[in-house]
């Protein structure tokens, strides 16, 4: 086989390409040479998203372990944190999801944990796994110690997991709708409604998109676009439901909308479920991002816990759980992470919780954020393509230096400015995986104030 100079398919965090030159069948069985040869695992858990290729990069990826002499486990169709699970669960030595996520049809990708689901990332072995691949040179195929495959659903034990972050009898009358966009959600949220059915949980499930389907007919399931938040919205208002759950095509992120469909900010959604840690594990540590975190310090801070920040990414965010052993942890982009479950990321267990919370306060979901909004307005995060991000961003901080209150540089260049009659903050970063910048602002009790700052800023940077 012939090496390849540069595997431009290996990011900061994980794995991720377009199909033909960045990845392809040979790439893949070339990674999982790689994963073995550097981590030497007596045995690593596989699965696959829903895309036409994950299916064959799979297959290849197992090989290529199997000739490092790694027993291979493949759980089948499944979603990241499914692997996340099986891999503390089984006891295995790591595991891989074959996954592009929200990508678009054309990419494919991989992310990798090793044992008790901690993540490779850059720093953490990705780039040596990545250098070997690229390296290409082997050790030959010993045919008597060469790994085995063996095929098995570990779906039972996942959803009995996901069963004991909720009190089931606690569930009053409550309708869902949930959109799976055609991707990997839609057999954890089947197994969930049997058992539901089982225990006499009154939840009815309005299912929107729930195929998996590879071709993604409705689209690339990305709720975090708002071009992809109609159906979803339509249906709650359409069947009156108590709330909507939209999932991206991996489902280790969770969106909600409200009864009257309207789209969640996922950063009040990390208030609400701090809060509700906070009252069964008081004084504990939360983990935030850097983004926007002045509703989660004040809620978490009001209900004794201890706030703490982290750099925004998975990777950043697991160590840093891990390192403080914080009972949760959320980022504004719908990962939400707990110490229970391996210090990972789920999309299945926030719903679960707001779904009972729900349920417990006797509130809407609109009752429950509308005070936290007022309170803590937010832009929600905006793209911006730029020519020269570093340029910009540096012409952004001479601006502003002056006037600041503060200047943080934790994760890109977050900058406050509290006074008596005005309070507002922003973070601006470049983007890990595009040629983007990335903007939030926040403010105390002033929309308007976000509003007014957000063209300040737009306009400096273009």
């Amino acid at each position: 086989m012939s090496s390849n100079p540069n595997l431009t398919c290996f990011k900061a965090y994980d794995i991720r390409g377009e199909l033909g030159e960045e990845l392809n069948a040979d790439i893949a069985y070339r990674i999982g040479r790689a994963f073995g040869q550097h981590l030497k695992p007596k045995s690593i858990v596989v699965g696959g998203d829903v895309r036409l290729t994950s299916e064959e990069l799979k297959a290849s990826l197992a090989e290529g372990l199997m000739d490092s002499g790694v027993d291979v486990i493949d759980i089948g169709m499944t979603g990241t944190e499914e692997i996340y699970f099986a891999t503390q669960h089984l006891g295995v030595d790591g595991g891989i999801e074959v996954t592009a996520s929200h990508n678009p049809m054309n990419y494919n990708g991989m992310k990798l944990v090793r044992e008790d689901a901690k993540p490779i990332s850059g720093d953490t072995g990705l780039k040596d796994i990545k250098a070997l691949a690229e390296r290409n040179e082997f050790d030959p195929v010993d045919k008597a110690y060469r790994g085995t495959l063996i095929k098995q659903s570990n779906l039972d034990a996942y959803v009995d997991c996901l069963m004991e972050y909720i009190e089931p009898s606690n569930i009053k009358t409550t309708k869902l709708v949930v959109n799976s966009g055609n991707g990997a959600a839609g057999h954890v949220v089947d197994e969930l409604e049997k058992r539901f059915a089982t225990l006499n949980v009154p939840v009815e499930f309005i299912k929107v998109h729930h195929q998996p389907d590879g071709n993604f007919p409705n689209g690339i399931p990305n709720p975090l676009l708002p071009e992809c938040r109609e159906d979803t919205a339509n249906a709650v208002k359409e069947h009156q439901a108590d709330m909507g759950i939209a999932w991206d095509g991996d489902f280790d992120r969770c969106f909600l909308f409200d009864e009257h469909g309207e789209f969640i900010e996922g950063y009040y959604i990390v208030g609400m479920l701090a809060e509700a840690f906070l009252k069964k594990n008081p004084k504990e540590k939360i983990i935030h991002d850097p983004r926007v975190y002045w509703n989660t310090k004040e809620v978490v801070s009001e209900n004794g816990g201890i706030p703490v920040m982290s750099k925004t990414g998975h990777a950043f965010i697991k160590e840093r759980m891990r390192q403080e052993d914080a009972v949760y942890g959320g980022e504004m982009s719908a990962h939400h992470y707990f110490r229970d479950f391996a210090y990972c990321d789920s999309g299945m267990i926030p719903w679960l919780l707001v779904t009972e919370l729900l349920s417990v306060t006797g509130m809407t979901l609109s009752e429950m954020v509308k005070s936290r909004i007022a309170a803590f307005p937010s832009s929600g995060e905006i793209n911006l393509k730029l020519d020269n991000p570093g340029q910009a961003i540096e012409k952004v901080e001479s601006h502003y230096k002056p006037l600041a209150t503060s200047v943080d540089y934790t994760d890109g260049l977050s900058m406050a400015f509290v006074s008596d009659d005005a309070s507002w903050r922003f973070n601006l970063r470049s983007s890990n995986t595009e040629p983007v910048v990335r903007l939030n602002v926040e403010s105390k009790a002033d929309g308007e104030l976000v509003a007014l700052k957000l063209e300040e800023l737009k306009g400096l940077l273009k």
